[in-house]
């Protein structure tokens, strides 16, 4: 993968651990509106298309506003509080910026919330550019994301290497026609990242270090 100018990486479940910072919001808005608790599991699930529509399911549609403002309120507490990188991402993405990668973010978070995230967790210097789905029309799957990053840099898409953690981002990569890497540390299941038919899947992103050869050798 010599050729490969650009890495672009999706957040929540491949650099970043923040599930039980939302579990702990989610909740705290089901409290809020006299629901009842969901649990890790339930929650996880609906995680990666967005805030909105991780509560939409769950709230009646006249309570959705009042559940996002409850919500965010909360949530940008509980990121501060509850959420971490996953080991190995410091140095990953010290080495790749070493090696001279351009690095990128596209996230369907709002684009508030990652920036809390790539502050707080001391990551923010490495990226070259940020872009969240609340920037844009479109969030993930639809390739608006990855298409509009990759024209901010001017290079050809067979320059650009996708990371994410959930089949849609291995939908989106598809539909930008950019080699993606699936993270199986995310909110999808093994069986629906295979249906997806990425460039590679891997376990986490200490495996994607051997993949671009910036390891310890």
């Amino acid at each position: 993968m010599h050729n490969i100018k650009l890495i672009i990486f999706d957040l929540d479940g491949t650099l970043i651990d923040a599930y039980a910072a939302i579990c702990s919001s989610f909740n705290y808005v089901m409290r809020k509106l006299k629901l009842k608790p969901k649990t890790p599991r339930v929650i996880r699930r609906l995680v990666g298309w967005g805030d909105a529509n991780l509560l939409k399911p769950h709230v009646a549609e006249d309570d959705l506003k009042r559940a996002l403002r409850l919500y965010r309120s909360h949530h940008k507490l509980s990121l501060l509080k509850q959420s971490q990188l996953y080991p190995y991402s410091m140095l990953l993405l010290r080495r790749l910026k070493s090696r001279g990668y351009k690095l990128a973010v596209a996230s369907n978070r709002p684009s508030r919330f990652s920036f809390i995230l790539l502050k707080h967790l001391r990551i923010m210097h490495f990226f070259d550019y940020v872009l969240c789905a609340d920037e844009l029309k479109h969030g993930k799957p639809d390739p608006e994301i990855l298409n509009k990053i990759i024209r901010k840099f001017a290079l050809r898409k067979s320059q650009v290497l996708y990371v994410g953690d959930m089949a849609i981002d291995a939908q989106a990569g598809k539909r930008a026609k950019v080699r993606t890497i699936i993270v199986t540390s995310g909110s999808s299941a093994i069986s629906e990242i295979k249906k997806e038919r990425p460039f590679k899947i891997i376990s986490g992103v200490r495996q994607l270090a051997g993949v671009l050869r910036v390891g310890d050798n």
